[in-house]
Parts: structure tokens; sequence; C-alpha cells
């Protein structure tokens, strides 16, 4: 019988096995697009204050949250039960719908700023790119839900 090196989908990896297995391999690209967003739109002034703030806590929520749940495990304080593996699904669920709502009215502000000429054309430029991560970051958050999902059922 061969050896495997592959982590079986009933356990949560801890230590640098957060950077091969399945779900957990997307915690940094993560936090790197998520990152580029919340830089993104720091970047400028926010104009207008209630949903580009919105925009700004979801980043920032999330980049934060996100470092944490890694450091957590990484350092195996899961101690491989279902209870984390369901939490890691509830997280990554919730981060989708906050990333999703805050790229649609990222998307929405830059359609207004373009049509109304509020903004310079460097400011709609990096607007558009933070637009562009937002969907990635949803679309990363989305897969580890999914993947997330899948090894909590295998719990």
């Amino acid at each position: 019988m061969a050896a495997t090196t592959a982590q079986s989908m009933g356990t949560l990896p801890s230590g640098l096995g957060i950077c091969t297995t399945a779900p957990d391999i997307f915690y940094l690209p993560e936090l790197v697009f998520g990152g580029l967003v919340w830089i993104l739109v720091a970047s400028n002034h926010v104009e207008p204050h209630n949903p580009l703030g919105w925009v700004m806590f979801v980043s920032v929520f999330c980049f934060v949250m996100t470092f944490l749940w890694m450091i957590l495990f990484a350092a195996g304080c899961h101690k491989s039960s279902s209870g984390w593996a369901a939490a890691d699904f509830v997280y990554h669920g919730l981060a989708v719908l906050f990333y999703l709502s805050a790229g649609v009215d990222l998307a929405y502000i830059t359609m207004l700023s373009k049509a109304t000429l509020l903004f310079d054309v460097r400011i709609y430029r990096i607007y558009i790119a933070a637009v562009v991560f937002a969907f990635a970051t949803t679309l990363l958050y989305f897969i580890h839900a999914i993947l997330s999902a899948i090894r909590w059922k295998h719990f």
C-alpha cells in the first residue's frame, strides 16, 4: 500500500499544513486581494461616506478576521473538531456576502463617479481596480466557503 501525503477531508490542518490543503490554501490570496481593496479605497478621499464606509469596514474586518483565523488554524487551536469546520464554513460564507455587497456598492459608486465626473480620471481608475479586486476577493472567499462546506460534510 503506497503512502500518501494528502490529508483526509475529515480533519483540519495545523502548522504549515494550512499552506497545502484545499480550502486553507486560499488564506494568503484572500489576504492579499482583500488588502488591495482596502488600500485602493483608502488611498482616496472617501466620498460618498456611507457606501464607501461599508466597503472599508468589510475590507478591514475580513482582512483582520482572516488573518486571525489563519493564525488560529496554524497554531492548531481547532484540535480538528467538527465545530471548527462548521465555523470555518460560516465565516467564509459571511465574508462572501459582505464582499459581494461591498463590491456592488463600490461598482455603483464607480459608475456614478464616471457619469457625474465627480472624480478625476486617476481616482476613477483606482476605483475600477478596487472593484475588480473586490469581486476577485469575493470569488476567493466563495471557493473557500464551498470547499469548507465539503470538508465540514465529511466530519
